[in-house]
C-alpha cells in the first residue's frame, strides 16, 4: 500500500496507460480522481476501481481548457478535500509533418498536450504545496528523438521534458518533487490506435517489437507501476527527471523487409 491515503488526479485515465495508472494507484491505496474529457469511459475506469474495493470519482475535463481545469480543481477538494499527486497523462496524437499539419491541429495538439501539463500544474500547485506533493508528467521517449510526421507530437512531448525541469527546480524550495515518464511503444492509447489500424495489426505490434532490446513493445501496466514508484515515498529523491520505459527501444533490430 504504497500510496495508502493519499489523493492522485490522473488526467486522460478513460482508458490505456491512464486506466492502468489509476487501477494501479487504487491499488496502492490511493483514492483516485478519473479525470478525462471521455466521461463515460472515465466511469468506467471509476466502475472497475470499484470493484476491486477501491475509491475512485470521475471527472470531466478538457485539460486544454482554464475553466474546465479549474472546474476539475475544484471538484477534486470537494472530493477528498486534498492532493496529494497529479499525474498529468492526457495527451492526442497528430501524425503529420508541420507542413501537413493544420493551424487548428497545431494549436490542439500543443494545447492539450503541453498546456495541459502547465494548466493542471499551475492550479494545482497552490494546493500541492499544501501536501507536499508531487507531480508525474507523462512525456515520451520522442521528447528526446523524432520519429517520422509526427512533429507536433514530439515538440510537445520535448517540451514535457524542459517543463518538468524548469518546475523541479522552480518549485523544490515546497517540497514538491515533479519527474516524467518517456514510455517507448506500449500497447495501449495512441500506439493501439495506430496498430488498429494497420491492414496487420498483429504484424505491426510484432514489427514494432523488434526495435526493441527486449523484442516486445510495452504493457500499459508497466508505466503505471514506474508511475506509482515517482508518486510514493520510493521515489523521495527524485526530481527534474525524465525517466525512460522503453524496453530498449531504438537498440533492437530494424524489422525485417
Amino acid at each position: 500500500m504504497k500510496l495508502k491515503d493519499r489523493v492522485a488526479v490522473i488526467t486522460g485515465s478513460a482508458s490505456g496507460i491512464g486506466r492502468a495508472s489509476a487501477l494501479e494507484f487504487a491499488k496502492e491505496g490511493s483514492r483516485v480522481v478519473v479525470a478525462d474529457i471521455n466521461l463515460s469511459g472515465a466511469r468506467e475506469t471509476v466502475k472497475q476501481i470499484e470493484q476491486s474495493s477501491g475509491v475512485a470519482v470521475a471527472v470531466e475535463v478538457d485539460v486544454s481548457m482554464p475553466g474546465s481545469v479549474k472546474e476539475m480543481v475544484e471538484n477534486t477538494i470537494h472530493a477528498f478535500g486534498h492532493i496529494d499527486v497529479l499525474f498529468n497523462n492526457a495527451a492526442i496524437q497528430v501524425n503529420k509533418t508541420i507542413e501537413d499539419t493544420t493551424f487548428e491541429e497545431w494549436t490542439r495538439e500543443i494545447g492539450i498536450n503541453l498546456g495541459g501539463v502547465f494548466l493542471c500544474s499551475k492550479l494545482f500547485l497552490p494546493h500541492l504545496r499544501l501536501s507536499r506533493g508531487c507531480i508525474v508528467n507523462m512525456s515520451s521517449v520522442n521528447g528526446f528523438f523524432v520519429e517520422p510526421a509526427c512533429a507536433g507530437y514530439c515538440a510537445s512531448k520535448g517540451g514535457i521534458i524542459a517543463l518538468t525541469k524548469a518546475m523541479a527546480i522552480d518549485h523544490g524550495k515546497d517540497g514538491i518533487r515533479v519527474n516524467c515518464i518517456c514510455p517507448g511503444y506500449i500497447d495501449a492509447g495512441l500506439a493501439w490506435g495506430y496498430f488498429e489500424a494497420q491492414v496487420n495489426p498483429a504484424e505491426a505490434r510484432k514489427s514494432a517489437g523488434k526495435l526493441h532490446a527486449l523484442g516486445r513493445i510495452g504493457r500499459p501496466e508497466e508505466v503505471a507501476r514506474l508511475a506509482v514508484f515517482l508518486a510514493s515515498n520510493d521515489g523521495s529523491f527524485i526530481t527534474g527527471s525524465a525517466i525512460v520505459v522503453s524496453g530498449g527501444f531504438g537498440t533492437g533490430l530494424p524489422p525485417l523487409s
